[in-house]
């Protein structure tokens, strides 16, 4: 695809200018939408925000998959210095319109309802049935491989897909650090983690995992640590102020080199969820029975697994 013909399939955005369609007219931002796809909008908001709270599940993949991620993309880009600007000369529905807010409010709603309502439970699924939550997940990154892989030559797969799954890798060969007490990491921890948010291949939490910050979130969202959680949330608006923008730009101006190097980013992440680990490493079913001391339950990782793809299928439909 050439770069002509993406650009006059996407709106343009980039640093210090707003958000044009390809004819170079701003964009007002708010699409029309029904009942029934306000509803469906949530329903991907709770989709997203469950996905989140996995290590190695981008709720950018969610977006993707259900085809909101552009919309997604280019709202938030539209924050800066002049919706200020926006909201004091052109008045407050102007500022709605224009940023969208009633799409990113409907999204955010669903994820924080999906936040709230699955993290204890998602906490008991990991300590009594953890191969099963994961075969899940494994099940459902692996459809969105094949479904984001789809989108790009076979080119761009083999040279850039292979640089993209050798950096998962090599990001996955990280290993957690020690947290500590200070707000100041969760606010850096909440730059880094929306940023990867923004990418539909990079999981938020397996960059918390990474950085020491993920069971202190999930404890701190189950206990309503507010402290922990505003640290948090103030590093995700900074994050998204310095990403989405450019974001946007690379994926009108780059979107195959940048979804194929996406694509390996999730391919390589499928080794963070096969469901057999211990202490990280990779073990065989009956090797994860005698090393966990836990029983395997390959019947019923195998039916997540499955379950997993076809969850990825029906989200796809919602678009």
């Amino acid at each position: 695809m050439s770069r002509s013909s993406r650009a006059s399939a996407e709106p343009v955005a980039g640093p210090g200018r707003p958000l044009q369609s390809a004819a170079g007219a701003a964009e007002d931002g708010a699409p029309a939408r029904g009942l029934m796809a306000w509803f469906t909008l949530l329903i991907r908001g709770m989709a997203m925000g469950l996905a989140e709270l996995v290590p190695g599940v981008s709720g950018g993949t969610i977006a993707f998959v259900t085809g909101i991620y552009f919309e997604l993309v280019r709202s938030l880009s539209r924050f800066g210095p002049g919706s200020v600007l926006i909201l004091v000369r052109e008045g407050p529905l102007r500022f709605w319109r224009v940023h969208n807010l009633g799409f990113l409010l409907v999204l955010g709603l669903g994820m924080v309802l999906s936040v709230l309502a699955f993290a204890r439970i998602f906490q008991y699924l990991l300590e009594h049935v953890r191969p099963v939550v994961w075969a899940f997940f494994f099940g459902l990154i692996l459809a969105s491989v094949v479904q984001i892989g789809r989108t790009c030559r076979r080119r761009a797969l083999l040279s850039l897909g292979s640089l993209g799954l050798l950096g998962g890798l090599a990001l996955l060969a990280l290993e957690p650090v020690d947290a500590g007490a200070s707000l100041w990491l969760y606010f850096f921890g909440g730059m880094a983690a929306i940023s990867a948010w923004l990418l539909p291949a990079v999981s938020g939490s397996f960059l918390l995992l990474v950085f020491g910050l993920y069971e202190p979130v999930l404890e701190a969202v189950n206990a309503l640590d507010f402290a922990v959680l505003g640290a948090l949330a103030a590093g995700c608006v900074v994050g998204v102020m310095l990403m989405a923008r450019l974001l946007a730009w690379l994926m009108v101006e780059y979107r195959e080199p940048v979804l194929a190097v996406l694509t390996g980013f999730m391919a390589g992440s499928l080794v963070r969820l096969w469901p057999w680990q211990v202490d990280g490493g990779l073990l065989w079913p009956v090797g994860y029975q005698i090393d966990s001391g836990q029983p395997a339950l390959v019947g019923y990782s195998v039916l997540a697994a499955f379950a997993g793809m076809v969850s990825l299928w029906l989200l796809s439909r919602l678009r």
